[in-house]
């Protein structure tokens, strides 16, 4: 089950009908994977995209979620995904880092009630937190889905580049 915000959306090329089509791309990867107890242990997934062109100067991080996303039936979870992935989210959207590196690198930067988890990513300003893996196929994960939505942004500004758009959803 996914759920978009659509009136969060600032960024123009990766809205929040982009991420839920980069999620239908990278989906049919990630889904057989969920039985491997090597890449998931749980079984489950949850998954969270940010808005690219919204900061946490100009909105709050509830405002600048574009999509969230469970894998896996919830009434069976262990433990709470979406809040394992909107924390992660959170930590990587604050300080632009992925969460492997804020933990491993930038401990200096974790605030009182900040993830000390990580299975975000930050790639090219655009931020996926996902829950429910390992750490690594978390961080693999969010990676496919944020460069999918990469991709579909690409794709948007081509075709307003071929429409002679002089301004960016003009």
């Amino acid at each position: 089950m996914s759920v978009t915000h659509p009136n969060a959306a600032r960024s123009c090329f990766a809205d929040a009908d982009a991420a839920a089509q980069a999620l239908a791309m990278a989906l049919p990867m990630i889904e057989p994977q969920m039985s491997d107890p090597e890449v998931c242990g749980s079984g489950f997934l949850y998954i969270v995209v940010m808005d690219p062109g919204l900061s946490p100067a100009e909105a709050s991080f509830d405002e600048a979620v574009l999509l969230e996303h469970a894998v896996g039936d919830r009434t069976k979870w262990d433990a709470d995904y979406a809040a394992f992935a909107r924390a992660k989210a959170r930590a990587s959207w604050q300080h632009g880092v992925d969460g492997h590196a804020l933990q491993a690198l930038h401990p200096h930067w974790l605030r009182k009630g900040d993830s000390m988890l990580w299975g975000a990513v930050v790639l090219d300003g655009i931020v996926v937190g996902v829950s429910g893996a390992h750490p690594p196929f978390d961080e693999a994960f969010a990676t496919c889905i944020a460069g999918c939505l990469r991709a579909v942004a690409k794709q948007r500004w081509q075709q307003a580049s071929s429409d002679r758009q002089l301004v960016a959803g003009g």
